[in-house]
């Protein structure tokens, strides 16, 4: 499956019957407050953006944690979705979102400090993982978070009956391999049984150096 189709998957239907599994929902803030809090507490940060970032559940719990009020931006494929998280800008505190896609942010290089993905990236087709990486990273002045699905070996899994829609590997290896001036400075795991929100999934915090 090529770019075009997997975003036509998830800008059309699919992607719609995701928006209803995941409403932004008031017993789901404290639940990603619990998974962001102990990621933010060692970084100093006035800006944010999530790349694909559905409602703003993740960007809910950031407004929520923070002690000052910082810029919060997003970028959300789905039409639907973005109409969601505008609607929600009172939870989410948007300063601006776009409706586009991972591969052509619309930020300048270093426009915010913290970029960042939470299950996003594993439903990148491995040939153009690369380019929403390179997007990712140019938009980042000082740190990148990844949190996505672990492998030890990149490999396709089948998502909801469907190929072509979910990849895992070792994202937090993917990124040290790809970006030279990139430091992991911490990581962990969102454990499902602990926390229903999510998953199970790795995470990765990396800092940018000069």
């Amino acid at each position: 499956m090529n770019e075009k189709k997997q975003l036509e998957s998830w800008t059309g239907d699919f992607g719609n019957d995701y928006i209803e599994r995941n409403e932004l929902t008031d017993w789901k803030i404290p639940l990603a407050v619990k998974a962001f809090q102990p990621i933010l507490n060692n970084i100093e940060i006035e800006s944010v953006l999530e790349v694909g970032s559905n409602v703003g559940i993740n960007l809910a719990a950031i407004n929520s944690i923070m002690d000052k009020k910082i810029k919060i931006f997003a970028v959300e494929p789905n039409k639907t979705a973005h109409g969601k998280l505008m609607e929600n800008a009172g939870a989410t505190g948007i300063t601006e979102a776009w409706n586009c896609d991972a591969f052509n942010l619309p930020l300048e290089d270093g426009s915010v400090d913290l970029a960042f993905t939470c299950g996003v990236l594993i439903h990148i087709h491995p040939n153009n993982l690369g380019k929403a990486a390179d997007e990712i990273f140019r938009v980042s002045r000082k740190y990148v978070l990844c949190m996505e699905y672990f492998s030890h070996e990149p490999e396709e899994k089948p998502y909801r009956g469907q190929d072509g829609l979910l990849f895992k590997r070792d994202f937090g290896v993917y990124y040290l391999d790809r970006f030279e001036n990139l430091e992991c400075i911490d990581y962990g795991f969102l454990w499902h049984r602990d926390n229903k929100l999510y998953d199970n999934v790795n995470w990765w915090l990396f800092k940018k150096s000069n």
